[in-house]
Order: structure tokens, then sequence, then C-alpha cells
């Protein structure tokens, strides 16, 4: 897969494909920008080669209609002070309108189009929308990891079409973390995987299975390996219709030597809420009517000491509702075992993002993932879309 150093752009017109779906708040101004900043290494990259630069992306979920509450207005102002230079809002990103304004660029300027999702062709991949997109430039950059496991028009469909393409510095470096952290570790080799539900996960934990050394269990997920060991959980989430595969897994790894963590005690509450009574059990004292909602400090040391020894770890999800604060000492905990060790370090998923920054850990990770279902679906050992995509590019 080439990437943009790969490709001369030189006073080209580069269409980069980005993520800066960023959340807003209710004046329509952006809470966080680091959607925004992981993408100027590419950006300024293009800018040094004096390239004409047209940006596009996705905002929400407008279902093919215009929607301006999600207009990308908001990001064109953010990148224009990051770069220092004046971002241009085309009013679409396609059609003649869009097309007069790239013509009439000169080098070094800078395009954002308008919400791709606008149009319903971009998630039905639409050929002819692909290649209007494509049209538009000489040479097509995907930097948009986070959605690279989407097939659609502007990350798979338009490389059909372009005259060259290849992925900017940021898809680069999150597919190179990933070899390194799963195709080709340093071990021992330390998956902690957590979050609601086993069923979202199960690729995930079966292709992880055959590849780590170490598989550590937490979050609500855990309460179903838990009951199919015959545990009673409560009221906790458990998904019985997975009981079985459950029981499979723990089996698989005993069989392969993979040494399997799951939480010895945990925090219930008689509801989930903030105000909840709650209270510290060990697993095999978990109350009728009580949830699961956080590991508790046993589990929590358990866990802290599996991660020792690790020269390579891997995250993905929640040890518990950490948004709820009574309820997020464990996956905190984590954060600061995590960021401690001195393994390589690789976090992926939105909630388990949100835990390391809000822990003020972010720079004691070796690096933070900013796709969710494209780092879950690297976990479960499949090819993403946009990847494949661009290595079939001629």
């Amino acid at each position: 897969m080439k990437n943009i150093r790969d490709i001369d752009i030189r006073e080209k017109k580069v269409l980069i494909r980005v993520d800066f779906n960023v959340p807003l708040d209710g004046q329509g101004n952006i809470t966080d920008d680091i959607r925004i900043r992981g993408v100027l290494p590419t950006i300024n990259h293009a800018l040094d080669e004096n390239a004409k630069i047209i940006i596009c992306s996705h905002m929400g979920r407008p279902k093919g209609q215009r929607k301006e509450e999600l207009s990308l207005a908001p990001a064109a102002k953010r990148l224009s002070r990051l770069i220092s230079k004046e971002v241009r809002l085309a009013p679409d990103c396609v059609g003649p309108e869009v097309k007069a304004m790239v013509e009439a660029m000169q080098p070094g300027d800078v395009i954002l189009l308008e919400n791709l999702r606008f149009h319903a062709e971009e998630q039905a991949n639409d050929e002819n929308f692909s290649r209007e997109l494509a049209a538009l430039a000489d040479v097509y950059i995907n930097d948009a990891f986070a959605v690279a496991h989407r097939a659609h028009a502007s990350v798979v469909g338009v490389t059909k079409f372009s005259k060259q393409c290849g992925a900017g510095f940021l898809l680069q470096k999150e597919m190179d973390y990933f070899h390194r952290s799963v195709s080709n570790p340093m071990r021992p080799l330390v998956a902690i995987v957590g979050g609601a539900k086993v069923s979202s996960k199960l690729g995930a934990l079966r292709n992880l299975m055959d590849r780590v050394d170490k598989m550590i269990i937490g979050g609500a997920m855990a309460s179903t390996f838990l009951k199919s060991m015959g545990y009673e959980m409560g009221q906790s989430k458990v998904e019985d219709d997975l009981l079985e595969t459950a029981r499979e897994l723990i089996d698989k790894a005993k069989a392969q030597g993979v040494k399997l963590y799951l939480p010895v005690d945990c925090i219930v509450a008689d509801r989930f809420e903030a105000r909840a009574e709650s209270k510290r059990v060990t697993i095999q004292e978990v109350p009728k009517e009580w949830t699961v909602l956080d590991i508790g400090p046993a589990t929590t040391t358990l866990f802290t000491e599996a991660l020792e020894d690790a020269r390579t770890i891997i995250w993905n999800g929640p040890m518990g509702a950490f948004e709820i604060d009574a309820f997020s000492r464990g996956t905190m905990a984590m954060v600061q075992s995590v960021a401690r060790s001195h393994a390589l370090t690789i976090v992926g998923g939105g909630d388990t993002d949100v835990a390391v920054h809000q822990a003020g850990e972010s720079s004691n990770i070796s690096y933070i993932s900013t796709g969710g279902g494209a780092f879950l679906m690297l976990m479960e050992g499949k090819k993403l879309p946009g990847v494949d995509a661009l290595e079939q590019c001629k």
C-alpha cells in the first residue's frame, strides 16, 4: 500500500478523505478536535508540496438529506485556525458548483467539501457518485482510519476511478501499530477486552485467542463468561444464548495455554443509577436482585499483576459503567496499570479512549486508535475494505 510520501503530489489536485465527524455542543461549537488534529501531518505535507487540497468527510447520520446542523462549517473554521490558512467550505461535495470551485483552485488552496452523507449514494457506495468524487482530483488519499471498515463511495468506490491513490500518515500509522501489536508482537502479548456484549466482540475474542499469551475479560461481558461457569450473576447483563460459546472460549484458552483472567470480585448496585446503593462482593456472592457494574479491588490487583511481564498490551472496552463515578474505579485503575506498563500499549474503541483521556493518561499510552469499529474489525482478523481498496489501487 502506497502512502502520500510515495506519490508525486506537487501542485496536483489531491482529494483527502478524513474523519471530521467531531462532537458539537448545542451551539454548533466543536468540543473535541482530536480527529482534526490527527490528520494535520498529512494536510501539512500536502501544503509543503504546494498541492491543491480538497478535503472530504462525513458528519453524523443525516441519512441522505441535507441537515444544516450537520454541516462541516465548524470543521472548516477549526481547520483554518489550526493550519493558519483559509479553508473554504464548498456548498456540496459533488455537482457543477463544486467542480467550478476546484477548477479555480491555485496551488496551496484548501477546500473542504460539504458533508458526504448529505447524499445517500455515499453510504450505498454508488458508482456514479464515486466517479464524480474521483474526477475532482489527480490523486486520492485516504486518511480516515475510523471509516476504513465501511465500504462507502469515498472510502472504497472512489479508488476504482482515481488515477493514483494511497494512505495518509494517520491511516498508515494505525495499520503499522496494529501489525506491531497483533501480527508481529513482542511477547508476552496481553489482550484486555471489556464492554457490554460478548456478541459484539465474539469475532475478536476468537481471533485473539489464537494470538495472545494472556487475555483479560472485564466489563458487562464478563458476566456471561462467569454465568457459563456456574456463577449466579443476579440482574447483570447476561447473553444467555452465548453461554455455551463463552464456555467453549474458556476451554479453548485452556487447551491452547492462554492464561484467561476473569473478575473475582465486583461492585454491585441495586439499580443502574448514580445514587444507587452499591457494595463490593465476591463473584460467588452477587445478590439475586442486584447488578454487577464494575470490577472490584481484588480483580484490579489480579489484572494489574497479569500485566506486569507484558511486552505488548492491546485494550478494547471498559471494565464497568465508568460514566457513573461510583462505578468508574475499575476502569480508571486499569488505565493507570496500562499507562505505567513498560509494554507497547495500544488502546482502541471510543469508550476506552474516553476513559484514558478522562484519567489524564493519554500521553503515557503508546498509541490510541482513532477508530473503534475499524480497530475491532482488525482484532477480528478481517481486512478493512478501505485498506484493501488502497492495496488494489493501480
